[in-house]
């Protein structure tokens, strides 16, 4: 059945993750921090969830890639939190300040489905990683309901692959960042040790389960992998690095959002090599290196079709 959750929740597969899951807050150990706070008993670690999740707004979205947006929105639930602290996160207000508010299972499960009441292609939802069982819980209770749109899991990629395997048979689209190549810049601008190592296993289990991008008659995504690139200023983000290992190591015909919208928030203009946007040489040299690389399938920035996928306004519920 399509979406996988289906038959993963007849099969009562999706009871069993979502309990396993939910266990974990016990020792929370959800992404590669391990903080072992127990969030049953709302301890927060790094990302400060507790034991429900928050939510700063949910809404169609039209400005994704084609494939996730389509013609009539991408059903995005913007989570509060985050498992990482960019300095330049254009999102801060809700992922590094929690704007927001707590949602009860219930409450999350009737916000899918209104997303769904309104049209949109799939249920998006943004920074899931700290509040995976609480989704998981969701999805159970809007299932029986009637939900039968696809999940995108879209994720800054500082995940823990063990973590995701949870995810087999339930997430049909992966939409995650390939951030950094190099240790020493993910921890000094994003406060993410170990993140090259950690993406690149998280993307490798990614891939395992979901397989190349498959697109519809209408060029809609049904199930796969989107991988995106932010580059960032004087090649903070090592691109050719990130490039060769997704045409080594995934396949030269994964679907890539090569995207050039940095701009300078938060904190970014303390760091001098990253306090202006990114110049006209250094986008063109990242397209040369994937196309040196072979990778031909997705999306640029000054593409026609992506000219709108520079972020949203982004009211926070209260």
């Amino acid at each position: 059945m399509y979406p996988s959750y289906l038959d993963s929740y007849n099969s009562g597969q999706l009871r069993k993750v979502s309990e396993t899951v939910f266990n974990l807050l016990r020792s929370c150990a959800l992404c590669p921090r391990k903080c072992g706070v127990n969030r049953l008993n709302n301890e927060r670690g790094f990302c400060r969830a507790g034991v429900k999740a928050r939510v700063c707004s949910y809404m169609p979205h039209h400005g994704e890639e084609p494939p996730i947006s389509g013609t009539r929105g991408s059903g995005t639930i913007f989570f509060s939190g985050c498992n990482m602290a960019c300095v330049y996160c254009q999102n801060y207000e809700f992922s590094q300040k929690d704007e927001g508010r707590e949602f009860e299972t219930r409450e999350l499960s009737e916000a899918m489905l209104n997303l769904q009441s309104q049209g949109c292609h799939n249920i998006n939802l943004v920074t899931p990683t700290h509040f995976m069982p609480q989704i998981l819980k969701s999805l159970e209770l809007a299932v029986p309901k009637g939900l039968n749109i696809p999940l995108v899991y879209n994720t800054s990629g500082y995940e823990s692959a063990d973590i995701l395997r949870f995810l087999d048979g339930i997430v049909d689209i992966y939409l995650p960042d390939m951030r950094y190549a190099g240790n020493n810049i993910s921890a000094k601008y994003s406060g993410a040790p170990g993140y090259p190592e950690f993406n690149r296993a998280a993307l490798k289990e990614m891939h395992r389960q979901a397989g190349l991008a498959q697109l519809d008659e209408n060029g809609l995504i049904k199930r796969g992998l989107i991988i995106r690139h932010l580059v960032l200023p004087n090649n903070v983000s090592g691109t050719e690095k990130i490039m060769k290992f997704v045409a080594q190591s995934l396949s030269k015909d994964t679907y890539i959002s090569l995207m050039s919208q940095y701009t300078p928030y938060h904190k970014a203009n303390s760091y001098k090599d990253i306090c202006r946007r990114v110049n006209f040489e250094e986008y063109e040299y990242a397209k040369m290196i994937m196309e040196r690389c072979g990778l031909s399938n997705g999306w640029t920035q000054d593409d026609r079709g992506l000219e709108r996928f520079a972020g949203v306004n982004i009211k926070p519920l209260r």
